[in-house]
């Protein structure tokens, strides 16, 4: 169905559609949050959570957003023409059944470009109800920039910006120790809050600020590590996106979709959720003194078996994770790896790992998501030796033999890493004769090469394996010496390849 041109563009005042009158309820709030990053993912995870929280009457705030780059500036202009609202596709599975909700989320009310309205943002810093500030600027963001504070200047980085932010907080209120902040960086890297505490302190001390200074940031602010997890895929496809504008009545430049799931751990006191009121409506929200469980089943089940499945769903001509998941073979070989090796070799509630373990699975039939392997497949070393190689080895420690499934996966990513540099790069070849580009580490790929290289020079798979498992530079141990692992990777490359190899 093709689209009107003359839809009009949402925004507050948009007749028919929206309730100019409740969404002005949610905008004139105090501002409790400073959000900084103004992306997908913050908008289809932190701020969709204060909306349900805040329908509910448990919330009673508003956030004031923030890009941190300079780029971001058209995005945050976009957001300040549509009156801060925009719409969230919710699209997946969920409970067994294929969802699809909608909602306009209007909880964003001051929209602040740092670079353009560096005064603007700092007098964010003087709201007395402020209590919050959450972030997603990437991994790339949460780092330190040694650099100088010019009065009136913006600073580049986004662990400088704050620390201005809080200096001025600090001197508004003249120390009051009340006057805290509670932060959650979002960046995916581990202790991400402990990392901007400490960039903070570095800050202070390069901007020439007090020890009076150092001391609130460290005693009167918290910064909590906190662990997230939802797929925010942002707008839909162009050709889909006009027959949801169409529904909808109104164009949205701002439309945003994610999966039903949702997870945030962050390590914290349970009292923190009087501020943060998100468990209370129904989110799957967890205030924890131990993030190490929330990470290491991500990790290990989450991660392990898209890392599992890839080498082998390459291999097999498949190209995306729902397809091999939906592969009668494929799907359950995937499905009892994880139950029966992965889950086991885990030191945690067996009854909780497998209802993780069925929402992952779950998340991987989306099918509003196309999650492609040969994504999945960029740096596959170092992903299978954080991800599978510590459930084999734990496997084999708690049970004195290999787990079949998970070594069945080490032999097909072995088999894929058969490769060969060529002008593009270095190349491997698919049971179905498909060329494949590998993206690793370039040494490792090389040594690879040419250890397989020697497979048609006389040496045989067996002491071509070993040679390859052996490599402590790209295992980080000698995994030739795990009994019986040469032997049944070798038994699984000849029988997919035949037993002359």
């Amino acid at each position: 169905m093709a689209v009107s041109n003359d839809l009009p563009r949402l925004g507050r005042k948009l007749e028919g559609v929206t309730d100019s009158a409740k969404l002005a309820k949610f905008q004139e709030m105090p501002v409790k949050v400073l959000q900084i990053g103004e992306g997908n993912f913050l908008r289809g995870f932190f701020d969709w959570m204060i909306y349900e929280s805040a329908i509910q009457g448990l919330f009673t705030g508003s956030v004031a957003v923030t890009q941190p780059r300079r780029s971001g500036r058209h995005k945050l202009l976009n957001i300040r023409e549509q009156d801060g609202l925009y719409t969230l596709l919710t699209r997946g599975i969920e409970n067994g059944a294929v969802v699809e909700r909608e909602a306009i989320i209007p909880v964003l009310s001051h929209m602040i470009d740092p670079y353009e309205e560096w005064n603007e943002f700092l007098a964010v810093a003087e709201g007395p109800e402020l209590d919050i500030v959450v972030s997603n600027t990437t991994e790339a963001g949460l780092v330190y920039e040694k650099s100088e504070y010019h009065e009136g200047t913006p600073v580049n980085s986004f662990p400088g910006k704050l620390t201005v932010f809080l200096h001025h907080r600090f001197q508004h209120f003249q120390g009051d120790t009340g006057k805290g902040l509670i932060h959650l960086p979002c960046e995916l890297v581990e202790g991400n809050g402990d990392l901007l505490k400490s960039y903070v302190l570095m800050h202070s001390e390069d901007f020439g600020y007090s020890e009076e200074f150092r001391e609130w940031v460290k005693s009167s602010n918290q910064f909590l590590n906190n662990l997230v997890d939802r797929i925010v895929t942002g707008a839909p496809s162009k050709s889909e996106i006009r027959d949801i504008e169409e529904r909808l009545g109104y164009k949205d430049s701002l439309i945003n979709s994610a999966e039903p799931y949702h997870l945030w751990a962050i390590q914290g006191d349970s009292s923190l959720a009087d501020k943060l009121p998100l468990a209370q409506a129904g989110l799957n929200v967890h205030f924890t003194d131990d993030l190490k469980p929330y990470q290491l089943r991500k990790v290990r089940i989450l991660n392990g078996a898209h890392t599992l499945m890839t080498p082998l769903g390459i291999l097999q001509g498949k190209r995306f994770v729902r397809e091999t998941m939906e592969d009668s073979h494929l799907g359950d070989w995937v499905r009892t790896a994880v139950y029966e090796e992965v889950t086991q070799a885990l030191d945690l509630s067996q009854e909780e790992l497998r209802v993780y373990a069925g929402e992952v699975f779950e998340r991987f039939m989306n099918p509003y998501i196309d999650h492609r392997l040969q994504d999945i497949m960029l740096g596959s070393l170092s992903k299978f030796k954080v991800r599978l190689m510590p459930t084999m080895l734990d496997y084999y420690r708690k049970n004195g033999e290999l787990p079949k499934r998970i070594v069945t996966g080490f032999a097909a990513l072995l088999r894929l890493y058969r490769t060969v540099k060529t002008e593009e790069g270095f190349t491997t070849v698919t049971y179905s004769g498909e060329s494949v580009l590998l993206k690793d580490n370039e040494a490792h790929l090389e040594r690879l090469e040419r250890h397989w290289a020697e497979l048609g020079q006389g040496k045989s798979l067996d002491r071509v394996i070993i040679q390859i498992l052996a490599e402590e530079t790209i295992w980080g141990q000698d995994l030739s010496l795990l009994p019986g692992l040469t032997e049944t990777v070798c038994e699984s490359i000849r029988e997919w390849e035949g037993e002359e190899v």
